[in-house]
Parts: C-alpha cells; structure tokens; sequence
C-alpha cells in the first residue's frame, strides 16, 4: 500500500508521459510499416527533410542519439534508396547524409501518415500545438536542470 499519495502510478507524469509515449509510438509505427520504415527512421527523416546534406553528427545531436546507434539505420535507409552516404571532400571523417529523389518524395505520404497521427490523438489543433510546446519546454528546462551529485565528496 503506497503510504504516499505522489508516489501512485497515475499520479506521475513520467508514467503518463511514458504510456502516451508508447502510444504515439505504435500509431506511428503501424502506419509506417507499409512504407519500409520505421519510427526511428521517420525521426531522421524528418531531419533531412528540414536539413538535407547534413552530417551523421548532427542528426544524432538533433535526434540526441549516439552516432554509432545511428549508423545500422542509416544504411538501411540507403539500402531501401531513400538516402546515400557520403564523406566529406574536406574531412574524410564526416559522413554526411543527402536524400535521394526516392527520399523526397516519401515526405508526401509521410505528410499523411503525420497527419493520421496526429487526428489519432483527438486532440484539438489548438490543444495538440499547446501539448507540444508543453512538452518542449519540459525537455528543455529539464535538459538545462542541474541535478546535484550527492555522491561527490568535497
């Protein structure tokens, strides 16, 4: 028995944040599946389709995933035709990524897969852009939080 009340399930946002993300998750991926890709890969998609040409560092900085996750799904979406992978004239040590005309064109139907999504989670326009910019704010004021260690000895 939970002798507090702030320490029940439904009372905690990360569970709520945890379980609404898991269903936006699957939505997507239900959705996505028929096009070749998966949640993932439509995040770096979607940072191509902002900035094509850019380097596997800086998609994994935007995406906050670590290089070396990135590069299995990188090529798998070079596999499927959607993206090519190439080193920098400059610096051989930078890869960076351009889409392909394949990978243009899928933003059209990922556009309507975004919008099902979207019209999914019943939420008015206005609602759906006040829990986004929510959110945002939360990951960023959360990211510039500074925890104290309490293991540090002085």
């Amino acid at each position: 028995m939970a002798n507090y009340d702030n320490l029940k399930l439904n009372h905690q946002l990360c569970f709520a944040l945890y379980a609404a993300t898991h269903s936006l998750t699957r939505a997507y991926r239900s959705s996505l599946e028929p096009l070749g890709i998966t949640y993932t890969q439509y995040l770096v998609m979607l940072v191509l389709w902002e900035t094509d040409g850019i380097s596997v560092g800086k998609i994994a900085q935007r995406l906050e995933l670590d290089s070396a996750t990135l590069t299995p799904m990188l090529k798998r979406l070079e596999t499927a035709g959607f993206i090519s992978r190439l080193r920098n004239l400059k610096d051989e040590r930078i890869v960076e990524i351009k889409l392909t005309p394949a990978g243009n064109h899928l933003q059209h139907e990922i556009a309507q897969v975004q919008h099902g999504v979207a019209c999914q989670t019943g939420l008015s326009t206005d609602e759906f852009n006040q829990l986004k910019d929510s959110l945002h704010r939360l990951v960023e004021t959360m990211t510039n939080c500074e925890v104290p260690n309490k293991n540090k000895h002085n």
